[in-house]
């Protein structure tokens, strides 16, 4: 029977904590160089206020016409 191979085991489980350990350094820089996304969200999506002004343009017509 074969015996198992604990150094790479070893190594495999090293090599996975330090890529858990890069990927957590890489957020939380960015975390501190982008305070408006440190809630999690990836900045792809438009934010909640540009999007209403660009979603309906005629929503500025609405307003009635000042009194001449």
């Amino acid at each position: 029977m074969a015996k198992t191979n604990f150094q790479y085991e070893k190594r495999q489980k090293e090599l996975e904590k330090k890529k858990k350990a890069e990927e957590k350094a890489r957020r939380k820089l960015e975390a501190k160089n982008n305070p408006k996304l440190a809630d999690g969200s990836e900045g792809d999506e438009p934010e909640a206020d540009d999007a209403d002004v660009d979603a309906d343009p005629a929503a500025e017509g609405d307003a009635p016409a000042q009194p001449q």
